[in-house]
């Protein structure tokens, strides 16, 4: 089965060593698993580089899903509520599962474990490796977003507030200059 995805595995498996290969360099172990076999029948196989595109693609919904659940106004009521049950439950546990919806961090890698059941996407590994490795991946890089998305938006803010500033100083200033024109924008014509 040479360019197959059986032998992905035996390059991953054997590490470049000649132990497990033929004087022709093709690998003569059997299939690593059972799930290796089946994948390949179904060819289903994920090269490594369309695994990449996946680590940066899976982390934008994501990291959209944990910023709306923890930072937006349509999620404040829950969210207060969950922080006021944070705060007061009897608990540890409950204390700690109420934190979960209103922490980015902690919240994100709920979001990460249903994307990974839905998409069963693995990173390097097909197995328990692969699903623990992109777990923590995903979660990472959809921490970086989130983290890139918050520095804009307070950017933004600021921005906004400058002009702001910056309005009413012209505002004050045309008032200064000339006494008798009324302040504020003019009315609208209909």
């Amino acid at each position: 089965m040479p360019g197959s995805f059986y032998d992905a595995c035996c390059n991953l498996a054997c590490a470049g060593t000649w132990l497990w290969q033929s004087r022709d360099g093709v690998c003569t172990h059997p299939p690593l698993t059972r799930a290796h076999v089946e994948v390949e029948r179904r060819g289903e196989f994920m090269t490594l580089g369309s695994q990449l595109v996946l680590l940066f693609v899976l982390p934008i919904p994501i990291a959209c899903i944990t910023w709306t659940v923890t930072h937006e106004d349509l999620f404040r009521e829950p969210r207060d509520w969950f922080a006021a049950k944070s705060r007061s439950a009897r608990s540890l546990y409950s204390r700690k599962f109420f934190y979960v919806f209103t922490c980015e961090y902690c919240f994100s890698h709920y979001v990460t474990a249903f994307f990974l059941f839905i998409t069963r996407y693995t990173l390097v590994f097909d197995d328990w490796r692969g699903y623990l490795i992109a777990g923590f991946s995903l979660v990472w890089i959809a921490n970086v977003y989130m983290s890139f998305f918050g520095r804009l938006r307070l950017e933004i803010q600021e921005d906004r507030l400058a002009v702001d500033a910056g309005e009413e100083r012209a505002e004050v200033t045309d008032a200064q200059n000339d006494p008798g024109k009324p302040r504020g924008r003019p009315p609208k014509k209909s």
